[in-house]
Parts: structure tokens; sequence; C-alpha cells
């Protein structure tokens, strides 16, 4: 009999599959296939926190499916992702499939390698309690959480709502800055730059930096037109000039969180995106047959360990050495320390095979894997190579009493820079931060040196406030408090959003007035669900279960020791209090009864609402309306209307944006509920029925082929028909969704062939 892996996903157990051989069979758990219900709380307080999982629903049929494979097969191989929540799977699985826990083998791998994959599958373990108790505890406190703090805010603020532990806490992240910036008040300063011509006639600028006794600042017209006069008709001379060389260390390779920020910053994706990629990446593409095929990219994407494996640093030595040169390494391996807390089970996130420069790939995947690979893939050789040598420079120059300086750099020796640079945070001026000129390329001057002024520029500023939080500054802040795990942040990020607590303006986060009422009766009632310190103290906690050190029920029973008390204080108080629920006005007047339309939310997005309801039940699309009197744009996008008219009313048909990605929608809604999905043809027919097969979107917004005449015939598929024919059984081909393959999908076939020259 065949031995039996389990993994999470499909793709996953497609790259495994052809690592193993014939002997083993490989299948899917599709994520998790039991939890907590969703139409009760599941968990029995009163009896030491007992979960209470059920078969989570649609899952059935492939419970039955696996659990009868696991009963023809020699052994079962569990080998869900190496994390607590995979450790989490495996136990759920073991369970639902009525394997002892004690019998069960657990293999785990940090990256997806022929390599690592045999390995693993040599040397099985049990399944790690602990870690599945570190799960278990998160899962019960956000569940408490969730569904005990919900229906106080639906009776106090408003139905729908709901309350999460870290999500919370976010949303006050985001408020509290928001609140920064409306109680900012700027500053005027000012800066004063002198162009000067040394000998032979290069020009320069140096920035006015103080006087003999130190740095000045220029807070008024005035005070920047005294420096300005009194240097206008005197000569500058070169006060000092201090050189020096300066090594710049290689920046370490990515954790999750520094992957999310710096890809955030650097291609401007969102971390739910990043992380997707990620994963598609870590899971396995097939790069082509000259490269092995399908191949899992990168190690494993979800870590806060910057460790790397000896057997990679040797790698990397070889590479570097071969590619660049001898000199681009440094004398020793580079080690970098891990920060304190730091979960040291996985490496750092790099490539799986060194070998595989971006360049080679390129054609084999998609644009965003092929961005998001690169940049892991220069990090990681960057991480590994020689320091950069810079020479810097900083001179002062002096006039009628006044200092101006400047500085500047050049590089002597790339090093890791041939490869790769950080990128630097974004900053803001406050009225502290008038720095000197920098990075300007100076002519060769000495001390004592007369240079010629040609002319000054006074200039006024205003400090600014911080900048909002974006997707890369909020993990930086949410990873140096504490808050949450790497592995969470870009769903904290997304639920957020989801909730309407929080709303994207461009590439920024700003607090929606739901959110900041909510936060505020939040911080009013449950101080310690969103104290920042209360949450990085409970994540401590869990870390301490993972390792054994503490009992998940001592950890369950102290928290709700407090957060009950909390819950009944707030109860008794708010029961004697009214909360006025902020609406969101906008600029259009409702032509029933004059009224200025308010935002309403409903099934298939926002619109206008009159806010005389229900004495006037007249709504309209949410669109600003534009001079020239056309449809205007609309609070988040330009509002498209259909070519075609509602089938029901006849009233125009709007275009939204809803669970499964873009409809049309009546542009009388609520009073009339008709929707309509545009498609577009690929021109290959139905194999089970020969109508046509369309584009649609499903969650997400991702892509997925149905048969036009859908209900009455059901095929659909994530993987793109082709008029293309299997040569073997005649069956059509489908293109392997992200891969450049093409596959037949008849049982017992197993035909496939890379598309060669593919490019995304």
């Amino acid at each position: 009999m065949a031995n039996l892996v389990i993994v999470e996903s499909p793709s996953k157990a497609a790259t495994i599959k052809g690592y193993l051989g014939s002997n083993y069979k490989v299948v899917a758990s599709k994520g998790h296939v039991r939890d907590l219900p969703k139409s009760k709380l599941g968990v029995d307080i009163e009896n030491g926190f007992e979960a209470h999982y059920i078969n989570i629903r649609g899952k059935g049929d492939l419970i039955k499916e696996i659990k009868k494979e696991a009963k023809n097969a020699n052994k079962v191989f569990l080998a869900t992702d190496p994390d607590r929540e995979g450790e989490a799977i495996s136990w759920h699985l073991a369970t639902a499939l009525g394997i002892p826990v004690d019998k069960t083998l657990r293999v785990t791998f940090n990256e997806i390698t022929k390599t690592a994959v045999k390995s693993a599958i040599k040397e099985p373990r049990s399944i790690d309690m602990d870690l599945v108790n570190s799960q278990q505890a998160r899962r019960i406190l956000d569940r408490i959480v969730g569904y005990k703090l919900s229906p106080f805010l639906w009776k106090y603020v408003r139905s729908g709502l709901s309350a999460g532990r870290v999500q919370s806490v976010a949303t006050r992240i985001i408020v509290e800055r928001e609140e920064e910036i409306r109680a900012f008040v700027p500053v005027e300063y000012w800066t004063v730059d002198a162009s000067l011509a040394a000998q032979g006639g290069q020009e320069f600028t140096v920035r006015f930096y103080g006087d003999a006794k130190g740095k000045v600042k220029l807070g008024c017209e005035a005070d920047a037109m005294k420096v300005v006069n009194a240097v206008s008709n005197s000569d500058f001379s070169v006060k000092s000039v201090k050189k020096s060389k300066k090594k710049k260390l290689p920046a370490p390779p990515f954790t999750t969180s520094t992957m999310q920020q710096e890809a955030a910053k650097k291609l401007g994706f969102q971390s739910q995106r990043i992380m997707r990629i990620a994963q598609e990446l870590y899971e396995g593409v097939n790069v082509g047959q000259e490269n092995g095929g399908v191949q899992g990219l990168i190690t494993y994407m979800r870590t806060d360990s910057q460790r790397v494996s000896a057997q990679a640093q040797e790698e990397a030595k070889a590479f570097i050495g071969e590619k660049y040169g001898d000199k681009y390494y440094p004398s020793s391996p580079r080690v970098y320390k891990a920060k304190a807390g730091t979960q040291d089970a996985h490496e750092a996130i790099r490539p799986a095979r060194i070998d595989l420069e971006p360049a080679r790939i390129k054609k084999y995947v998609t644009s965003d894997q092929f961005k998001l690979y690169k940049l892991i893939w220069e990090r990681f050789i960057a991480s590994q190579m020689e320091s950069a040598v810079l020479s810097t420079v900083t001179a002062d120059f002096e006039c009628a009493g006044y200092i101006f300086r400047t500085s500047g750099y050049t590089v002597d020796f790339q090093g890791y820079m041939a490869v790769y640079e950080e990128s630097e945070d974004d900053t803001h001026t406050t009225a502290d931060e008038v720095s000197e000129q920098r990075n300007i390329r100076l002519p060769d001057v000495k001390e004592g040196q007369k240079v010629e002024l040609v002319g000054t520029d006074p200039a006024k500023h205003f400090t600014e406030p911080p900048a909002r939080y974006n997707d890369a500054s909020l993990i930086k802040f949410l990873e140096e408090k504490g808050i949450g795990r790497p592995s969470t942040f870009a769903t904290i990020i997304t639920t957020i959003i989801a909730r309407n607590y929080v709303k994207r303006e461009g590439k920024s986060l700003v607090p929606t007035p739901t959110g900041e009422l909510t936060n505020k009766l939040m911080e009013e009632s449950f101080p310690d669900v969103v104290d920042y310190a209360f949450t990085a103290r409970m994540e401590q906690r869990l870390d301490d279960i993972e390792k054994g050190g503490l009992p998940m029920n001592t950890v369950l029973d102290d928290f709700w020791k407090g957060f009950s008390a909390e819950l009944d204080k707030a109860n008794e108080k708010m029961e004697n209090e009214e909360l006025e629920v902020p609406v969101e006005e906008t600029d259009i007047i409702c032509d029933k009864c004059g009224s200025k339309m308010i935002v309403k939310n409903g099934r298939f997005g926002k619109f206008a609402a009159c806010p005389n309801y229900p004495t006037c039940r007249n709504t309209k699309p949410l669109t600003k309306p534009r001079e020239d009197g056309a449809e205007g744009e609309s609070e988040e996008k330009k509002a498209v209307i259909a070519d075609f008219k509602c089938e029901k009313c006849g009233s125009d048909m709007v275009q939204r944006t809803g669970r499964f990605g873009t409809f049309f929608a009546c542009s009388r809604y609520p009073e009339c509920s008709f929707t309509k999905q545009r498609t577009k043809e690929i021109g290959v027919p139905c194999p089970k029925c020969g109508s046509k097969i369309v584009v649609k979107t499903g969650r997400n917004r991702t892509v997925f082929y149905s048969c036009d005449r859908y209900p009455e015939c059901d095929f659909s598929s994530w993987d793109l028909p082709t008029n293309e024919k299997c040569p073997d059984c005649g069956e059509m081909l489908f293109r392997k969704k992200g891969q450049a393959v093409l596959v037949c999908r008849k049982t017992g076939c197993g035909f496939k062939k890379p598309i060669e020259g593919s490019e995304e």
C-alpha cells in the first residue's frame, strides 16, 4: 500500500508529489478541516475553556475522501505548514481521520525542495501539543473577545459591527495617529542656501547651520534676511573639512515583517498581496525543465528569524565568489543577531536555490511573482556580501560669523550595494530638523581657502505633521510593540478595513467615523483589550505556552477574570448613557425633500440615502456631480454606468465591488435589488456541454472560468481551458493557474507539458 502525505494546499501537493514518486500519494486538506462553530461561542468557559470543534461546513466530502485514503495507506504523514497554525491543522486532521495523536507521523520542511522533503519524510515526529495549545489559546482568546464584545457594539454603536483582540489595538494605533495629525500645529522655519564657486569655477551649494556657538534655528523671514544681508557682500572661507572612510553593512535577510515592509515600499504591494505571492513562491512554481520543473522558490515565509543555514551560507559564498569575485565576500560568513523574543524555528526568508537567479525564471512566473522573488533573492545575496566602503566628507564654511555646512559621500567599494540597497523610511520635518545640505559633490577644498559667493536663496518652510500609517509603517509599529505575530499582520490590516473601522486613501490607512467612535468606546470600557503593553504581554504568554513553560488554561483563566469584570462594568455604565453615532454626510442634495444625503452601507457597498428615512426613501449612487453635469467621481473611484438597463425597473446599472469582485447593480438600490455580472468570453467551448466558457471573479477577486449556462451546466475551473487537445487521450488541456504549463485533468492520464517561451 502507498503512503499518504497530507498537506494544506493543492499546489503544494502537486510540487511534493513530483519529489516523492509512485509509492506516495499526496492530498490537500485545503486549510483547516475543523473549527469552532460560527453560530455560537463554542467554548465552555465554566469547564476549563473546553473548545467544541466541528467539521467545517463544505469539508465533509473532503474529510470522507481523505479518511478513506488514510485507512488504505501504509503510513500517514501530516505535512502541513511548519508553524502553530500548521501544527493545529495536523492535530485537527488526526482527530477528524481517527488517527491516535501518538501514532501520527508529523513532518515539516522549511523549503519545498526535493532534498528537504525527502529528509523530512525520513525523520517524522509526533504532533507537538505545546504548539497546538498555543494556537488553541489564541483562537479561544480571539473567539471570547469577538463573541462577547460584538453584541456590546451592536447594542450601543451599530448592528453588524464586530470586535477583535488584536484588530482593536491596530484600530487604536491608526486613530491615535489621526488625532496627532489633527492636533498638529505647523511651525514656520526658514533655510538659507548659498551657492559658492571654488577655484576653477565649480559651483556647489551649502546651507546655513549656525554660528560659532552652535546650531541656530531661523524662525521667521527677519532671521533669514539678517543672515542673507550679512553674507551678501562678504567672502566665504573653508573653516573645516572632515574626511573619513566608513563601512556600510548590508541589511539582514528578510523576516516576514521586513519582507512586507520592503515590498510595500519598493513594489507598492499591500500586505495581503505580498503574503499571497510569497505563499505561491513557497509552494512551488513550474520554472521550466531546464531549471528542474516545479520548484519551491523560497523558504517558509512566516518567520521572525534572521538565521541562515550553514548550507545556504556555503552556497551563497560560492555564488558570490564566482559571480562578483572573492573580494565581495567577507572574511567569515555573516551571522545576524536575533532580536529578543524571536522564534527561531525557521530560517530567514531566502531563495531555496541560490543558482536560480531572477532572470532565469522570469518567463515562467507571473509579474508579481517575479518582482517579489527578485526582491527576496537580491536581499539574501546582499546580506551575505562584504560591506560597502564609503568616503564621507563634511565641510563647514564661514562668512560674517555664520557657519554654512554641506556633506556628502562617494562609494569607494560597492560591496553588497552591487546587488541591493535597502529603502529608507519616510521622514517628515520637525522644527528641530533643519539639516545641512547632503550628498553634494564637492570640489577639492582645503581649510582656510577662500570661495566666491554666487548667490543666496532664502526659503520659507513649515514643519509637517506625522505621516499617516501605511501597510509598511503600521507593520513596523506592530512589530516594535510586540503586537500580533508577523504571520498575522496582513490579516489584521485586511480585517480592520473589512469592518469599516479603517479605509484606504491612496496608500494611507485612515480611520472612519465608526472606527473612531468604536475606539473611544473600547478605550473607555475595555482599556486592557486595546492596551499596547497588555496585548504584547499576551503574545509573550502565547509564546510561553508554545515553549511548554505555561499551561494554556492558566493564560485563558487569567484573561477571562479581568475581561469579564470589564464587560460587566461596561454594560452597567452604558445602560445610563447614550452614544451619538456619527453619520457621514455627502454633498448630494436629496431631490425629493432637499436634505443633504448621507452615506449608508448596503449589501452591494456604499450608497447615498436620505437622512429622513423612512419618511423619505430616496437613494442614489454615491457620486459627486461635476461642474459639466456629467457623472462625477465616487468617494472611492469613478462610478461606471453600464451600457444596459436594469431588467426589473429599467433604471441605470452602476458598477459595484462586492465580496466576489466587480458586478453591476441597479442604481435604485435598495428599492430595486437587481444585479448582473458582466462576463467575457475566451473563445473556448465548455468541455461539458459545448456552450461558451466565460471569465468570472470569485472571492478575493480571484479569476476563474465557468460555463455561461451556469447553473444548468456546473462546469468551472481555476485553470484556463484551452483549445489544445491532450495527445494521449484527446481531452481538453488546461493552463495551470500561475504556471507556464499545460495539463490534462482526466483521471489517470497525467499528461503535462511546459509552455515554452511563455511570459506573464
